[in-house]
């Protein structure tokens, strides 16, 4: 596998930094939905949760001020860093390699960028090759990362972190469930969902008001979804858009057949349906005579 030449960090004197805090710390931003993990021990968990198997490239989204960062550089990984906040890109760039000195000694193998994740072009960074995406996610864009990391699934063979623990539960929750929806059925059409462990407000600067949960996701072998993926798609956000209805009402808009409306699969609310029943129903409308 080519490697790809890595931006370096700079390991140089810091430069002076426009955006001074008391003991060289970042200022967590609201607007970012930032909370930054300072427990180590968390930190280094979360690192674990990637197993390596047949990749090497890792990014991680807001890394802040480098806590996990620096557990993640211990393993055998090529790591970006991104991060939309320029004040952590000035703090990791200077302050950072300083103060970890020994783990980034002979470490060329980060890169830090300053980007938006959700606007940037992955393809730059790894062309084909296979990369996994971690980090304590920013809160406020949490869902759409999931939702953008779906889009490259081809090339994500892993993603875990931290999420607020209502969403990493809505993410691996299974069918029966009021917090079942259109992102656990997308996410688990594709990866193994693990919920692995909930995290206190108390590790966190400045605490959240919530509890955050740590969840790992791992591809399946087969990507292929056996029906036509874009139907897929539609009745499933189509279904949930309309949750407290029956799919017989909620999925109208197809247009379906009476014959195929008597099916009792239509007397069920979207939350009941697995994903394999919502394969199962896109492929039932998919072959609808009408």
């Amino acid at each position: 596998m080519s490697k790809k030449k890595k931006k370096k960090y700079s390991n140089g004197a810091p430069h002076k930094n426009k955006y001074p805090q008391e003991d060289g710390a970042v200022k967590a931003k609201k607007h970012l939905g930032q909370h930054f993990l300072k427990d180590e021990s968390v930190a280094e968990k979360i690192a674990q949760t990637l197993s390596l198997d047949g990749y090497s490239n890792v990014i991680e989204i807001g890394p802040g001020m480098g806590v996990l960062t620096k557990h993640l550089l211990q393993r055998d990984l090529d790591l970006v860093a991104m991060d939309l906040d320029e004040e952590s890109i000035v703090y990791l760039n200077h302050s950072f390699p300083l103060e970890h000195a020994d783990i980034l000694k002979n470490n060329n193998r980060l890169n830090i960028i300053e980007a938006d994740f959700l606007q940037f072009d992955l393809t730059q960074l790894y062309g084909d090759e296979q990369f996994a995406i971690t980090g304590n996610f920013p809160y406020n864009i949490s869902s759409q990362i999931v939702f953008k990391m779906l889009e490259m699934r081809n090339q994500v063979p892993e993603f875990s972190g931290m999420f607020q623990k209502e969403v990493a539960k809505r993410i691996c929750e299974g069918p029966g469930n009021k917090t079942y929806g259109i992102l656990s059925v997308f996410v688990q059409a594709y990866y193994d969902a693990e919920y692995l462990f909930t995290v206190p407000p108390s590790v966190f600067d400045p605490p959240p008001k919530v509890d955050s949960g740590v969840l790992r996701l791992t591809r399946k072998k087969e990507l292929n979804l056996p029906c036509d993926e874009r139907l897929f798609f539609k009745v499933v956000k189509t279904a949930f858009n309309q949750r407290r209805k029956t799919l017989r009402n909620s999925l109208k808009i197809f247009n379906l057949s009476d014959n195929l409306k008597e099916d009792t699969i239509f007397d069920q609310r979207p939350e009941q349906l697995s994903v394999a029943d919502f394969i199962t129903l896109t492929q039932k409308i998919a072959n609808d005579p009408i």
